[in-house]
Order: structure tokens, then C-alpha cells, then sequence
């Protein structure tokens, strides 16, 4: 190893600590003081920042799970995460910004919120998914909101944009060519 490696290294180690169940604790915190999160996801955040400190430290990642998972459930009990919370927050959220069904379910499921508390949230979801849709338009100027060029030639693409976001055909058709005029101001 050479005097440039040898110095780069130490460097590296320089950087990560390795995990104590205090400092993880800390890091899970302030974590969870800028973002919401589910418990799954905050495990995975752990495990990011575990993993990084253990490769700097030439040490298995493994090691070091029972503490992860030690801090998880310390911020579960101190209600700092709530898998139910999360996802009807989240939900609410994305449905107010025109998300679909489809497209909610994808998202909590990528956070680790269990599908079972998914179901059970999109069923206590009481908005249409056609006013969803109308949201998603004006948000992205489709449709009836379009300010640029010809409606009737954008009408396929506008559709397209509609069911990639997980919108039914019926509900994208309904939505660009439903003939509704924009009753909000985009």
C-alpha cells in the first residue's frame, strides 16, 4: 500500500464512527426530526448509515442489526413513528397533489408501510378518483387546463400522462375530453 492509499484510508476511517445503541438512537432522532417516516423506512435509513460505518471499519454490517433494530422499536414505543400515522398522512397528502390509487399504494408500499395498513387507508379514503384525476390535470395543465396550443391535438398525449400516473382509461378519457372547463385557476 502506498503512502497516498495508506493516507486515503485513514482518512476514510476518520469519517464513520462505529454504531453504539446512544449514537444510532441520536442519528434515528434527528432523522425522524426532518422527516416523517414509517418504521420499516427508518430501518433502512439506519442500516444505510450502519453499513457505511461498518465498510469504513472493514467490519460486517451484520453485527450491528439487533441494535438497529433495538433503536426502531426505543422510537416506536416513544411514538416518534407510527406506520398508521405515516400512511394516512402521506395518503392524505399525495391526494391532495392528484396522486391515484395505484400511485398512493406504490409509494407507501416503497416507505415498508405493510400492505394491510395500506388497504385499510385507501378504503377510509373518501376522495373520487376522477377529482383525484382533475387535480393531477390542473397540477400538470392536462386537459382542459392546458394553456398552450391546441386541446384536441394533445388529447392522447394528455391521456397517456393521466394513466401513467395510474389512472384508469375511463377516468384520463373522462378527465381531457369530459368537456369540464377548469373552475379553479391553475
Amino acid at each position: 500500500m502506498s503512502d497516498q492509499d495508506h493516507e486515503r484510508e485513514k482518512q476514510r476511517r476518520k469519517i464513520y464512527k462505529l454504531p453504539e445503541p446512544e449514537r444510532l438512537m441520536r442519528s434515528a432522532v434527528a432523522y425522524l426530526e426532518r422527516y416523517a417516516s414509517s418504521s420499516e423506512n427508518l430501518r433502512r435509513v439506519l442500516e444505510r448509515k450502519v453499513a457505511r460505518a461498518a465498510y469504513a471499519h472493514d467490519r460486517d454490517a451484520s453485527e450491528f442489526s439487533e441494535m438497529i433494530a433495538a433503536a426502531v422499536e426505543r422510537c416506536i414505543q416513544l411514538g416518534l413513528v407510527d406506520d398508521a400515522a405515516y400512511a394516512e398522512t402521506r395518503a392524505s397528502s399525495l391526494r391532495r397533489r392528484g396522486a391515484s390509487k395505484r400511485q398512493i399504494e406504490a409509494k407507501l408500499a416503497a416507505k415498508g408501510v405493510a400492505k394491510r395498513l395500506i388497504e385499510r387507508v385507501l378504503a377510509a379514503d373518501e376522495t373520487d378518483e376522477t377529482e383525484a384525476a382533475r387535480r393531477f390535470a390542473r397540477r400538470r395543465r392536462l386537459g382542459p387546463w392546458r394553456t398552450r396550443g391546441n386541446r384536441d391535438d394533445y388529447r392522447e398525449r394528455d391521456m397517456a400522462a393521466l394513466c401513467r400516473a395510474g389512472f384508469g382509461f375511463d377516468v384520463a378519457r373522462d378527465v381531457v375530453g369530459g368537456g369540464h372547463e377548469p373552475s379553479e385557476p391553475v
